[in-house]
């Protein structure tokens, strides 16, 4: 196993094609402030850096754990594992955890500023969901409860909580977009487990691709998108916020649905790009929550 990881190993073992989604909940967050008339740029700035920490770190760690239980395999049709293949040493991927955490936690710390000390808690926990999802006596991403993880940890926390640093208030019109990001964001997971599901069966991996079957796997991902795009536009409604966003992420997503099946015989990488598509999406419906 090489002692000297390159940098290409290190940029895949980051997922980037996946970090769209812990910035769009953010986004969405501080466009939504803009929208009701009230912003402070600095927590919004330490938001997005915290946010992409924990995704980074939460990524890493399921590359390690998985390694370490035995459940990924070399080949895998999926983006290249550099700890499996043996690009990466596990020692410095478990270091790489515990240091991107270390500094997650450190950019959370300056949040407390403008939340109070009660954040620390808030922190504890986000942190511990990021090694829960592929560590522990009972990781999520293993008993079909990833996308459940997502739902929690990448819509309702970061958009309510984002919301709130960055205006000073809360409504209840905030949940039926932090709601709606979730599910926008299970839905990348979704693609993630939809092109594992054969490799991930062969090691005892439940995930909730292969509990329900590609077929209702797919089904689950176009609801998923409708239901999202109906809380967005009740949202848009209830405190008149401009609703383009809502209006490129349904034809997107019933686009980008029509596009997840893969004839019999042609290699399942090719729905690499469908996962990247997918979760840029989520961040341009943000984006798009400004105008």
């Amino acid at each position: 196993m090489t002692n000297s990881p390159t940098i290409a190993a290190w940029i895949e073992a980051i997922r980037p094609r996946t970090l769209p989604v812990s910035v769009a909940g953010v986004v969405a967050a501080l466009a939504l402030s803009v929208s009701m008339g009230s912003v402070r740029w600095l927590p919004a700035i330490l938001c997005v850096l915290f946010a992409l920490l924990c995704q980074v770190a939460s990524n890493f760690a399921n590359e390690y754990f998985d390694f370490q239980a035995g459940i990924d395999r070399k080949g895998r049709s999926g983006p290249r594992r550099g700890v499996t293949e043996g690009d990466i040493n596990p020692r410095s991927m478990l270091t790489a955890v515990w240091l991107t955490l270390f500094f997650a936690c450190l950019t959370g710390l300056w949040l407390i500023y403008w939340g109070g000390v009660w954040l620390v808690l808030v922190g504890v926990f986000i942190v511990l969901g990021a090694l829960a999802y592929s560590a522990g006596p009972y990781p999520l991403s293993r008993h079909g409860l990833g996308e459940v993880a997502v739902l929690v940890f990448f819509g309702i926390i970061p958009v309510n909580l984002t919301f709130w640093l960055v205006s000073g208030y809360w409504t209840w019109t905030i949940v039926l977009f932090s709601l709606a990001i979730g599910l926008m964001s299970a839905n990348v997971l979704l693609v993630n487990n939809f092109r594992d599901a054969d490799d991930d069966l062969e090691v005892g991996k439940r995930t909730l691709a292969n509990i329900v079957g590609r077929k209702v796997a797919r089904e689950i991902y176009l609801w998923n998108g409708i239901i999202a795009f109906v809380l967005s536009v009740w949202g848009c409604l209830e405190d008149n916020i401009p609703g383009l966003g809502c209006v490129i992420y349904i034809l997107g997503h019933l686009w980008l649905w029509r596009r997840l099946r893969v004839r019999p015989g042609v290699s399942l990488s090719v729905l690499n790009p469908l996962l990247g598509q997918t979760a840029l999406l989520m961040l341009i419906y943000s984006i798009f929550l400004f105008f």
